[in-house]
């Protein structure tokens, strides 16, 4: 089980050393994504303090989603998209409080969506990188 842990951990780091921004936010929205479904089977298992640290976790990486909002060039939609990961963040903490799975899928489903659109813009997004480097 170390092995599995080091290999994972080791994975991940090369993961992020190697990413682009654009990739970068996919991780993130990746981590958050599967922090909520381990919170959930913790949640199942009765497993409170397990599902109360995955879910600070997640709120913890919505937080780093929102460091990297750009108001500057994303405008409304950046502004849009604080009020969504603060309204997410908000959500989470009342799925914690009350042990709602329903709170813990309705944030997922948001992240879902916002890493669809967000993978749906990888190649305009690498290429416009390109350019500037």
């Amino acid at each position: 089980m170390k092995g599995l842990k080091a290999y994972q951990q080791v994975n991940t780091q090369t993961s992020i050393t190697d990413a682009d921004p654009h990739k970068l936010i996919q991780l993130l929205y990746n981590g958050a994504l599967e922090r909520i479904n381990m919170a959930k089977a913790r949640m199942q298992a009765k497993d409170y303090a397990g599902k109360g640290q995955l879910i600070g976790k997640a709120i913890e990486i919505i937080g780093g989603l929102k460091s990297f909002l750009d108001f500057e060039k994303g405008g409304d939609l950046a502004a849009r998209l604080e009020g969504l990961y603060d309204y997410m963040e908000r959500t989470l903490l009342e799925a914690s409080a009350k042990n709602d799975m329903a709170k813990l899928d309705e944030v997922a489903d948001l992240l879902r969506s916002i890493k669809d659109g967000w993978d749906g813009i990888r190649e305009e997004a690498v290429s416009k990188s390109a350019q500037v480097g």
